[in-house]
């Protein structure tokens, strides 16, 4: 079985956030499984029972044109239909019933791909809540410098507005 050389930046280009979650498109996987569109149409309609809506789903016109109007040039030739997407779980089963030494080594290097953007995201969540929680400590602390400020002009407007006293006691 050889290796199927791929850089990642290219899967990662081909996943697309639709519906609140990362999915590929059918003529993306088609490209990098080598085979047709028409071929993953024809195994999803074979096997509908093994891609539920969480696995795969059909965008919806408004969905689609937003897709497209996402891509400076067009790449969508002669759609004719809505096109399917895939969820990282549907890219597997879709492997599955594909039967391809190509198609189980591309899902494989996807799988790795999405578990890495999963990875980044939430790196980057946890990063986020750090840094928000910094930011609070931050205003904290503000406020506590400004109330110090605060005391610290009062005791020096005491001190100005001392007034002399006489003094009691022996004279020297």
């Amino acid at each position: 079985m050889s290796e199927i050389i791929i850089p990642d930046e290219i899967i990662t280009n081909k996943i697309y956030f639709v519906r609140n979650q990362k999915v590929m498109l059918d003529k993306d996987l088609a490209e990098l499984f080598d085979v047709e569109t028409k071929r993953i149409n024809e195994q999803i309609k074979r096997n509908s029972l093994k891609f539920p809506e969480h696995f795969m789903f059909q965008l919806n016109e408004n969905e689609f044109q937003n897709l497209k109007s996402q891509f400076a040039t067009s790449r969508w030739g002669g759609t004719r239909k809505l096109p399917y997407v895939f969820t990282e779980h549907g890219v597997l089963q879709l492997a599955n019933v594909l039967k391809s030494e190509r198609a189980t080594q591309m899902s494989i290097k996807i799988i790795e791909v999405f578990v890495s953007l999963r990875e980044f995201i939430t790196n980057n969540l946890n990063t986020k809540l750090e840094i928000e929680e910094i930011k609070k400590k931050l205003i904290n602390h503000d406020k506590n410098i400004e109330l110090v400020f605060s005391y610290l002009d009062e005791l020096m407007e005491k001190q100005d507005n001392k007034v002399e006293r006489n003094k009691i006691g022996y004279k020297n």
